[in-house]
């Protein structure tokens, strides 16, 4: 070892230019080594950023700053409200899926229709029971199984003993024409009762799919004149984005 570093001694000690040289590479070896480094940091950087910028959305010409988007996500994600959930609850229960939604004011106004059309149904029913019962007395009266002095035209409602029985006669098909608009306002009202209940199930999931939709006050809306033509002239409804 001593031997090896003699011999190196002895070559370069007296040829400087040969030491310089040496050293310059040296030196340029440590520098590109350096540099290289150095290019491969900036650019693992760069890709972090633009990675970063790329998860995050525009606001004008800024970026927004991560906490501000994750706020922004968070909030969104509070407001948002499962479609499946809503339809069913509502469902279920009318007004439970608005409740979910957090559209309480909405219940008011479904049990509203819900309990018209429910009455309507039960005060039709009744009526039509009544006209049925009095069309079978009357059927039986005119056939001599019954008679007007009989138990069974006792219970006839009162209302329709005179118009139908006493007055002019057994009035058979008139009541059979007052039990069919019975029936049918009857079927209506069951037909109104069943639609706002499922308006009520449509309103919770249509609610529910809004949730997380912005609407902020960068939405306008504008309506205003449109020449069509040089003889027609309509409506264009504009929606802008600030």
């Amino acid at each position: 070892m001593a031997a090896l570093k003699s011999f190196i001694c002895g070559m370069l000690l007296p040829n400087k230019k040969l030491l310089l040289l040496l050293l310059l590479f040296c030196f340029d070896g440590i520098i590109a080594a350096q540099t290289t480094a150095s290019i491969g940091l900036i650019r693992e950087e760069q890709s972090d950023a633009f990675s970063i910028r790329q998860q995050l959305p525009l606001s004008g010409d800024k970026w927004k700053t991560d906490a501000s988007y994750s706020d922004s996500v968070a909030e969104k994600r509070q407001r948002y409200r499962d479609p499946g959930k809503a339809a069913f609850r509502s469902a279920a229960l009318p007004g439970w899926g608005q409740v979910y939604n957090r559209r309480i004011w909405k219940v008011p106004v479904i049990y509203a229709g819900l309990g018209i059309t429910a009455g309507l149904f039960v005060d039709n029913l009744k009526w039509f029971k009544r006209f049925q019962y009095a069309c079978s007395v009357a059927d039986n009266i005119q056939n001599k199984k019954d008679s007007l002095s009989g138990p069974n035209f006792a219970k006839v409602y009162k209302t329709l003993k005179a118009p139908f029985f006493t007055d002019n006669g057994i009035d058979l098909a008139g009541l059979k024409s007052y039990r069919g608009q019975s029936r049918q306002y009857m079927d209506n009202s069951l037909a109104g009762f069943l639609l706002v209940w499922v308006l009520n199930v449509v309103d919770a999931t249509v609610d529910a799919h809004l949730s997380s939709f912005d609407v902020s006050p960068g939405l306008s809306l504008k309506i205003s004149p449109s020449l069509l033509n040089e003889n027609n002239i309509g409506m264009s409804l504009a929606v802008q984005l600030k």
